[in-house]
């Protein structure tokens, strides 16, 4: 008789979760980062060349991982077309949760014949939507996206056109579910707002900037997402090789030097050190520790990994068995402390971050006591 069990995983990678509250779909908790992908963008990024590419594919996959993450627009989209290949030489694709976007231009205006009108190869809009989706599912060899990020604010299109077309792909099956990207808090909750008001598809993941340094998402957006029920997936939780130890720096060089988060690369460094004692505390590295405690923050928090090296995948995957106690989150918080803002500071106190059920608001505690039920953790 077949074993109607599947075997034990072999790394903690293959210890699949819900997504959230919202999409029942199962992915690892560590999302891999297909931006790398490619040669096109080799003068600005580094190359990835195509045996490189389907190693370290191979070896996510082995180690129990399910999830990856792109865009139209990475590599030109070189990064869809090399996934694309490999799922198909493979034959992986129902195994595998894909994740890419639009918004930004689906193919860059020098690839186009000259003259051609390129107004609407990017934005939010219902034809580049079209445009896009066809073009990801051509080079992604599939007949349907996992999930479907809108990839950043446009500023242009409504909400009305904007969910209603994001509709129609997920009721013609080319779409399972839909994230949003790079949107301010507000935003998000008026789109999933209309979206129920009409009985169209909200969406179910956010995808952001957040690492111990880079915490301005906390202010609204994570508590935005544990009220809608939705999933956050996390670019740069790492610090993109800014929280490697000054010596590791000295070794290595320091490449560095961009900052997207406006903290200026002085708060790394401060963080950098906090992050490295704990790391020896715990047997790893700065980037691990940072990595754990993006994770540690919120349930249903799945950052994006993207490397070169091998051995960096299986340093991470290492990594999801580290705990990290209150005080441990209490010393990487002091290096790296985050302005709440108002009102949020107003209605409680810092340390208590945020008000709600679980949380009353400093005001309500001047006339009683009050107790409130235990919010979700995250998996430790």
């Amino acid at each position: 008789m077949s074993n109607l069990l599947a075997p034990p995983p072999k790394t903690k990678l293959g210890h699949h979760r819900l997504l959230c509250p919202n999409a029942s779909i199962l992915v690892s908790p560590l999302c891999l980062g297909a931006m790398g992908f490619g040669k096109i963008w080799s003068s600005s990024m580094g190359e990835c060349n195509k045996d490189s590419t389907y190693a370290i594919l191979d070896h996510f996959h082995a180690a129990g991982g399910n999830f990856i993450d792109t865009a139209n627009f990475y590599m030109d989209g070189e990064s869809e077309e090399w996934l694309g290949d490999w799922m198909d030489a493979r034959h992986l694709r129902d195994q595998m949760v894909i994740a890419t976007k639009y918004t930004l231009p689906y193919n860059v205006p020098d690839h186009f014949p000259e003259g051609t009108i390129t107004s609407n190869i990017g934005g939010s809009n219902k034809k580049s939507l079209r445009l896009s989706l066809s073009e990801s599912l051509k080079r992604l060899k599939t007949d349907y996206i996992d999930i479907l990020y809108v990839h950043v604010w446009d500023g242009v299109t409504s909400i009305p056109e904007l969910m209603r077309s994001l509709d129609d792909v997920v009721k013609q099956g080319k779409v399972l579910y839909l994230g949003i990207s790079n949107w301010p808090a507000w935003l998000v909750v008026k789109a999933n707002d209309y979206a129920r008001q009409h009985c169209l598809t909200p969406f179910i993941v956010y995808q952001g900037l957040w690492n111990v340094v880079a915490r301005d998402i906390e202010r609204d957006v994570v508590p935005m997402c544990k009220a809608e029920g939705m999933a956050i997936t996390v670019w740069e939780a790492m610090g993109a090789g800014k929280f490697k130890s000054r010596a590791e720096k000295a070794e290595q060089g320091n490449r560095a030097t961009y900052d997207l988060s406006g903290k200026g690369l002085h708060a790394y460094e401060r963080a950098a050190d906090a992050l490295e004692r704990i790391g020896k505390r715990k047997g790893t590295n700065g980037p691990g520790i940072a990595l754990r405690y993006i994770m540690l923050k919120a349930p249903y928090v799945f950052p994006i990994i993207g490397s070169r090296k091998i051995e960096q995948y299986d340093a991470n995957i290492d990594n999801l068995s580290i705990q990290l106690s209150e005080d441990d989150i209490r010393e990487i918080e002091e290096a790296a402390p985050v302005d709440l803002g108002y009102p949020h500071a107003f209605l409680s106190d810092q340390k208590d971050k945020h008000v709600g059920p679980m949380n009353p608001t400093k005001i309500e505690m001047r006339w009683g006591g009050y107790e409130g039920v235990e919010e979700p953790k995250a998996i430790a």
